[in-house]
């Protein structure tokens, strides 16, 4: 594994108690840096409502007075929710995956950027995912709300182009995490059958590709969506 040069930053990681805010948190101290991760699990270094607009603001200030900057926002907090031909889909199951996926999103990196901007200088990572390109079938909440961060990530990436803050997105397909457990069997089949390469990815490699987004090295790219597909939309 190359290694990627994180020494001294400030890491803070949404949904860092899941399977892909886990490996980027092992990925980012093998590079030096450090971590805080917000979550909802008993294990979380800061129990968090990353939808909850006051819970977030609280949070920032708690990580600003204990290390007084924030260099790297990686926004990992996510669920698929239900599987369901829309007729079927509630409203209040629609709102729940909105705000998970992208009011957290939002909210968090509301609070980042101020921060950022005082220090001119900063990398926010966002999750999408390959059913925000594309949709999927059944899925017609994650997709939108996944759509939606690709959006967020170009607009506040011109947004703050003029800066040295850098602002990108993943979209990944099916990555072996728990979180694809909440997909239906014929939902998981679906998707993995558009796959070219014939297997989920890592959550290893995902956080690969995050370390170098959050690292100096990636100076000339904003507001795009990196492809990690497997192969699946090379776009």
């Amino acid at each position: 594994m190359n290694r990627i040069d994180l020494d001294g930053r400030i890491a803070l990681i949404t949904g860092g108690c899941g399977g892909i805010g886990q490996a980027v948190r092992r990925r980012f101290l093998e590079s030096g840096a450090t971590t805080v991760t917000w979550d909802l699990a008993e294990e979380a270094d800061d129990r968090i409502d990353v939808t909850d607009e006051a819970a977030v603001a609280a949070g920032m200030d708690r990580l600003l007075g204990r290390f007084g900057r924030l260099d790297i926002l990686v926004n990992a907090a996510g669920i698929t929710g239900p599987t369901v031909p829309i007729e079927h889909y509630t409203l209040a199951q629609w709102r729940r995956t909105i705000d998970v996926n992208l009011t957290s999103t939002f909210l968090s990196c509301r609070a980042a950027v101020a921060p950022m901007r005082r220090q001119n200088t900063g990398r926010i990572v966002n999750l999408a995912s390959i059913a925000g390109k594309e949709g999927n079938a059944q899925m017609t909440g994650y997709s939108a709300a996944k759509a939606g961060v690709i959006a967020l990530t170009k607009a506040l990436g011109k947004e703050l182009a003029g800066t040295e803050i850098r602002v990108n997105a993943l979209a990944p397909a099916v990555i072996a995490t728990e979180l694809t457990k909440q997909m239906s069997p014929e939902t998981y089949a679906a998707v993995m059958a558009k796959i070219p390469v014939g297997r989920a990815g890592r959550p290893e490699e995902v956080a690969a590709m995050i370390a170098w987004l959050a690292s100096d090295e990636c100076s000339f790219s904003t507001g795009a969506t990196f492809d990690l597909s497997g192969g699946r939309a090379t776009y």
